[in-house]
């Protein structure tokens, strides 16, 4: 499957207001899946939360992008774009888990990265038990951990009642020089 996967066609198109119900969906699927492998349990909420997934639809110069194989929705990410700085963000991301390890996520951060030439630095963050996720940032597309955030060092662009209860909270921020 993965030689078929090199010479399909990953692509991006943004993601219409009618489809993003679809997404949300898509998305917190993607995001139990591993959340519920690494934890052995039901989650009682989704992930990203409801909210969460608005915030970043409504992030100022967010984007909504439908990653596409063949034409065929298997993925999708949220990129804020800062048209004055070029330091974007990338907010939320996923491909489909029966896609995994088969270079559509590598090809989908290519397409995001072509899509937006000017960018100086992205930026993301990815929860501190994403082993696959914290490999393809840094192993695969070249980011570095710059920060780790935790209750001895919380985000400072966290929600002022947001709290460090469960080590689930933990994230490392990552960064990518262009």
């Amino acid at each position: 499957m993965k030689n078929s996967v090199n010479k399909s066609n990953v692509t991006l198109r943004v993601a219409k207001k009618t489809e993003l119900n679809k997404f949300k969906k898509d998305l917190q699927e993607a995001f139990r899946i591993s959340a519920e492998k690494e934890f052995g349990h039901a989650l009682d909420e989704p992930i990203p939360s409801d909210l969460d997934f608005e915030d970043s639809v409504k992030y100022a110069g967010a984007i909504v992008y439908q990653v596409l194989l063949d034409e065929n929705i298997v993925g999708g990410a949220i990129v804020a774009i800062d048209e004055v700085t070029q330091h974007n963000k990338l907010l939320l991301f996923f491909i489909a888990t029966n896609c995994h390890s088969k270079g559509v996520g590598y090809k989908a951060w290519k397409a995001i990265e072509k899509k937006h030439p000017k960018t100086k630095v992205w930026e993301t963050t990815t929860p501190y038990f994403e082993k696959r996720n914290i490999h393809f940032y840094v192993n695969k597309c070249g980011f570095k951990i710059v920060e780790y955030f935790s209750k001895y060092h919380p985000d400072p662009n966290q929600k002022s009642d947001y709290n460090f209860d469960e080590q689930d909270d933990e994230m490392f921020k990552f960064e990518k020089q262009m």
